[in-house]
């Protein structure tokens, strides 16, 4: 029996089949759960044909966070998929250019990073806490905020504000029953990565400053973490962030 038997779990950000969030709907479907994705606008299809490389091909919902009718709607389109909610992966962030320089950043440009890439993640919880019950889980996927990182200027301030509301998500679902977690990854080229002007420079220095080395290509040790988190293995972690660095975050520079 897997570590995640007879679970119903929602999955955002498959976009690639090299991605974090592809992998964790991956080793969720090996582990014994049904898995439903999201996607939204042109990258539907994308997520559609990317879902037909899984064990067993989930159904795909549209969700656009930025969209409050597609949060008010989805816990009534979930129910027509699965009975119940048992977890949630956040893997959602999105900035637009002018946020990866730090000074000359506008508000317009912060405001997406921060509702795309922070706030999102309260908006999923309460859109998807109708159909969540007791012992079920939300995790998230972070970057470590707390360094200023070369070239990720407000998304590493977006990324700041989403580990601050996993906290204040902790403290207001924890009565209900409800985990919420983050999974800390090391660099992985995915389409986020590339989305971001620089990025190399984290392929480049990163596994040389890992104690265990890092693989930028392989999403597969973050994925386990948040299948794990997922699944009743920490029924008593919440409020919490889990790095999988290679060891970088506990390095001095």
């Amino acid at each position: 029996m897997g570590i995640l038997e007879g679970k119903k779990l929602l999955v955002t950000g498959v976009l690639m089949d090299s991605s974090i969030a592809f992998h964790v709907a991956k080793i969720a479907q090996e582990e014994g759960a049904e898995v439903v994705l999201t996607s939204f606008g042109r990258t539907m299809k994308i997520t559609q044909t990317i879902a037909k490389r899984l064990p067993s091909t989930p159904e795909v919902l549209e969700l656009d966070v930025s969209d409050q009718g597609h949060l008010d709607s989805l816990a009534e389109r979930l129910g027509q998929q699965v009975d119940r909610l048992d977890g949630v992966l956040h893997s959602i962030g999105f900035a637009p250019p002018g946020a990866f320089n730090f000074l000359e950043g506008t508000w317009e440009d912060v405001s997406t990073a921060l509702h795309v890439s922070a706030y999102s993640l309260k908006s999923l919880a309460a859109a998807a806490l109708p159909v969540m019950g007791h012992g079920g889980s939300i995790v998230g996927l972070t970057f470590d905020a707390q360094f200023a990182w070369p070239v990720y200027d407000w998304m590493g301030v977006a990324k700041a504000a989403f580990e601050s509301t996993n906290r204040y998500l902790a403290r207001d679902l924890g009565p209900k029953g409800i985990r919420c977690n983050l999974v800390s990854a090391g660099p992985i080229r995915t389409t986020a990565a590339k989305s971001i002007p620089g990025f190399e420079q984290f392929e480049q220095t990163w596994h040389d400053r890992a104690p265990l080395g890092w693989d930028i290509r392989d999403a597969v040790p973050a994925a386990r973490a948040c299948a794990a988190l997922l699944s009743d293995w920490f029924p008593a972690t919440t409020g919490e962030i889990v790095h999988v660095d290679g060891g970088v975050h506990a390095m001095g520079q």
